[in-house]
């Protein structure tokens, strides 16, 4: 019988064991085979836990997206300011957090891209993890400026943060995420002071 508890670590072993195989040698090549040799373990464990490769695709996305939100999470809780732009801030912080720009993570993150568009439900995990970062910049924006407005900054900086992103993961040289990071807050201040409201973030009344 296997060891009380032993079904949390492996699924975590499969799931980085994932990771390590799509660094190496991409989605395609990275077969339920390989995947199992990284982990140190017999291919029908993968089935037996997840049913087979797209089913640990999925749960190493869902990881993923964990990680990310639970990062964006830690940063809103730690803050001591509760105004729009350091709530931005900490979204921003977030999204170049080290378990989302790592190459292991940013790796996976493209093949996730990529076969969200064939995979049904790796196409609503995306959908979902799209519409969770809107709706979060949008709400605060509300705080400073019309709904029309808002809705209009969010996209902007929701796409800015995807952009820089997927340039930096396609990069030779790897995401520099202090780069990304100072940009992304540059964009936000900009927009802040473009809609006449950076000096008054922190107090604004809701429109």
């Amino acid at each position: 019988m296997p060891k009380v508890g032993m079904e949390p670590i492996r699924r975590q072993q499969l799931i980085k064991a994932t990771m390590a195989a799509i660094d190496e040698v991409g989605l395609a090549e990275a077969t339920v085979m390989r995947i199992a040799r990284h982990a140190g373990v017999s291919a029908g464990i993968i089935s037996h836990y997840f049913g087979g490769k797209d089913g640990l695709l999925e749960a190493t996305m869902r990881q993923i997206l964990t990680d990310l939100s639970d990062a964006v999470a830690a940063r809103r809780h730690a803050l001591e300011d509760d105004s729009p732009r350091a709530h931005i801030g900490a979204i921003i912080e977030g999204n170049f957090d080290r378990t989302q720009v790592t190459g292991p993570a940013a790796k996976t993150w493209l093949a996730f891209w990529a076969s969200s568009m064939h995979k049904p439900v790796l196409q609503r995990l995306q959908y979902v993890n799209d519409r969770r970062l809107y709706a979060n910049l949008c709400h605060q924006f509300h705080r400073v400026m019309p709904r029309a407005d808002a809705r209009n900054a969010a996209r902007g900086l929701a796409a800015m943060i995807d952009g820089l992103w997927l340039r930096g993961a396609l990069a030779p040289e790897g995401l520099d995420a202090a780069e990304a990071r100072h940009l992304a807050h540059t964009y936000l201040d900009q927009l802040l002071t473009h809609y006449g409201c950076f000096q008054d973030a922190s107090t604004a009344e809701l429109y």
